[in-house]
């Protein structure tokens, strides 16, 4: 024996179906009409009636490069900004990088003078350990 599920039928439960119903599926099935009816409609003005077939195709290589240029509108104003930018940029760093560089240069001398203190006493033992070595003929 299977159970049946009862649907709920709660106030929120109806609410949700009435919003699928009209914000969903109505617009969805609209705009398919639409397309459809809109296809049909430029079918029998090209090729029904003596249609200009030649310019349908041009008005429809139009509406497929318009949306391109625009992009390429928006890239080109993005370029040109980064390379005002960058202009900018370049007549202000100079300055700033050879500061920046004597900063670095500086913060090497400290961890390799920091580096040279924390290795000295190992190096020094080292080193006394294989004179002695050296002095009593072990290599």
């Amino acid at each position: 024996m299977k159970e049946q599920i009862t649907q709920p039928n709660h106030e929120s439960y109806r609410k949700h179906r009435q919003e699928l119903a009209w914000k969903i599926l109505f617009p969805v099935i609209l705009s398919s009409v639409l397309c459809i009816g809109l296809t049909v409609l430029v079918s029998i003005a090209t090729f029904g009636w003596g249609g200009d077939v030649q310019r349908w195709a041009d008005i429809s290589t139009m509406w497929i490069a318009i949306p391109f240029m625009l992009e390429l509108l928006i890239f080109l104003a993005i370029v040109v900004g980064l390379i005002y930018v960058l202009t900018k940029l370049l007549g202000i760093t100079p300055k700033y990088t050879a500061i920046a560089q004597d900063f670095v240069y500086k913060v090497k001398g400290y961890v390799q003078r920091g580096a040279d203190v924390a290795a000295k006493p190992i190096i020094s033992i080292n080193s006394i350990g294989a004179s002695i070595g050296r002095l009593f003929g072990k290599e």
